[in-house]
């Protein structure tokens, strides 16, 4: 199976090389491809210096799935994985991604500060939506088959944030099975669309939204999950004011 890596970035040049530099260990045979910008903390002349890189692809819109984009676009490989800027690949995640496509359409493992070991142990969230059960993944360590993401037309470039969970939805519509592996491991930070980061709480809503009623349509399971989500978030707000971890506004 041929094999193309995106990875897009900005202003992260320290983190990229290191995220590099196990793809060039780890995953040697597959085509590398860096989607860049606009960085402006000299992040281009580092991926052109660098040999293990096959593509460098320069945007100039910062929206992540607009970069996701135009890696597929470029890729040429059976299979198609995106790796956050952040993460470093460990030996076996090339080989289990391989393994995981033979029989799934797509694959996703651990993420985050961990270790060989545990991998097995751990699984994507999963909820059952109007009757249909839907899988999310990292976006951050995550592979597909090509004629998946030709037939889901690539990542909304519309929603600033929670474009993975958007494409999770669509992947579930059509039927497609994602594999978790456990082997398929990549360390170190957190990516875009997952982990803890400060939160714009106006395009979580709005994408949100955006994804229910595109998925869905408009029924009142999609208005009670709306409620639902904005009244945790009011209740985890009040608790970190008391507790004295953020001030009122």
């Amino acid at each position: 199976m041929d094999f193309s890596v995106v990875v897009p970035t900005l202003n992260a040049r320290e983190e990229l090389a290191g995220c590099l530099d196990a793809l060039t260990e780890y995953a040697g045979g597959a085509e590398l491809i860096v989607v860049n910008g606009p960085s402006s903390d000299g992040t281009t002349g580092m991926v052109q210096d660098n040999d293990g890189v096959d593509v460098l692809i320069e945007v100039a819109d910062r929206t992540i799935n607009v970069a996701r984009n135009a890696g597929i676009d470029r890729a040429t490989g059976d299979a198609v994985a995106f790796v956050d800027h952040q993460l470093r690949v460990t030996e076996r995640w090339q080989t289990a991604i391989g393994t995981a496509l033979a029989d799934a359409d797509g694959a996703t493992g651990p993420t985050g500060a961990r270790r060989d070991g545990v991998g097995d142990d751990l699984r994507p969230e999963s909820r059952t939506i109007a009757g249909r059960e839907v899988t999310y993944f990292d976006p951050g360590n995550v592979a597909f088959t090509r004629d998946v993401l030709d037939e889901l037309d690539g990542f909304d470039e519309y929603l600033a944030v929670g474009g993975a969970r958007d494409l999770a939805h669509r992947f579930a519509a059509n039927g497609y099975a994602m594999e978790w592996a456990g082997d398929m491991t990549a360390i170190g930070g957190l990516s875009a669309d997952g982990g803890e980061r400060d939160r714009d709480l106006h395009w979580k809503y709005r994408s949100l939204a955006y994804r229910m009623v595109k998925n869905y349509g408009v029924r009142p399971s999609v208005v009670w999950r709306l409620l639902a989500h904005a009244g945790s978030d009011a209740l985890s707000g009040v608790r970190s004011v008391l507790g004295g971890d953020e001030l009122p506004s």
